[in-house]
């Protein structure tokens, strides 16, 4: 199966040819890989440039966008700046940070995924990151269905249904819940195990944490899912900032009427979609 990959990359220099070794080392390697570099002020264009000169996979498009990191429209935007340099000839579609390890099998593993199941349209595998011994420990979401935003691989039929990424905060939840509204699966392989370099969260600063209350709302949650969910991170965080961040980032997107990330179909699909599982959870 043909494959793109794209980057978005800003600063970088530290991280990014372990990146692109991964890459260029896959069994099963990219068609073709497009590096974003996003304003950056360190070597990073000069460490893309040497492994274009020698493998004609890598591709990169500068672009000089906002120096402050916000997660979801800084990124996606990069993301849609390097899918202009893609044509439509491919079976998937992978949006990749530029600081993970990937296993040498990983597109292969997860091309079988897609050519197994049709209706898998997001897939991906499982996120480890060191703790302060140096040991690779498993850092996911208690939603184990769930596929990290470091490393989504898209189906082509499933990245044109949803209509590409949504460039904000909550692009990596709304993508799922779309693809699902769509009628397609999301598959995690916990044998796939992905090296995280920096870890998550390191780069958002105060601004971006009270975006996620506003995300909750353009998602169509409404009110007591927002709520339930800000305790659950409340909980998993223990900090009680997290709550108020984000019921305040929610009431301020309904009051200052922002506008909604999905349709209000889809909206009513996603608020069942997860009271349902809440009760799953509740009753397991």
């Amino acid at each position: 199966m043909d494959y793109y990959v794209i980057i978005p990359a800003h600063n970088e220099a530290e991280y990014l040819t372990t990146t692109l070794d991964s890459l260029a080392n896959q069994s099963l390697r990219p068609k073709k890989v497009v590096v974003v570099n996003d304003n950056s002020e360190d070597t990073t264009g000069e460490i893309i440039a040497s492994y274009i000169a020698k493998d004609d996979i890598f591709h990169t498009r500068p672009i000089s966008s906002s120096a402050e990191h916000m997660p979801g429209s800084k990124v996606i935007q990069a993301f849609n700046c390097g899918l202009e340099l893609v044509d439509d000839t491919y079976d998937f579609i992978v949006k990749l940070d530029a600081d993970v390890i990937l296993p040498l099998n990983y597109f292969e593993q997860i091309a079988k995924t897609f050519k197994i199941n049709p209706k898998t349209g997001i897939a991906g595998g499982f996120i480890y990151e060191q703790n302060q011994h140096w040991e690779w420990q498993l850092n996911h979401p208690m939603n184990k269905q769930h596929v990290r935003g470091a490393f989504k691989a898209y189906s082509k039929s499933c990245f044109k249904a949803i209509g590409g990424l949504k460039s904000a905060m909550g692009w990596d939840t709304v993508d799922e819940l779309l693809a699902q509204y769509h009628g397609f699966n999301i598959h995690t392989d916990d044998a796939l195990k992905v090296k995280h370099l920096r870890p998550t969260g390191t780069a958002y600063n105060k601004k971006a944490r009270g975006l996620q209350g506003q995300a909750m709302f353009a998602m169509r949650y409404g009110f007591w899912i927002c709520l339930i969910a800000s305790i659950k991170m409340t909980l998993k965080q223990k900090n009680w900032t997290a709550f108020t961040d984000n019921m305040k980032g929610f009431f301020e997107a309904k009051k200052n009427k922002v506008p909604f990330l999905v349709s209000q179909n889809e909206g009513v699909f996603i608020r069942k979609l997860r009271w349902t599982n809440m009760r799953r959870k509740i009753s397991t």
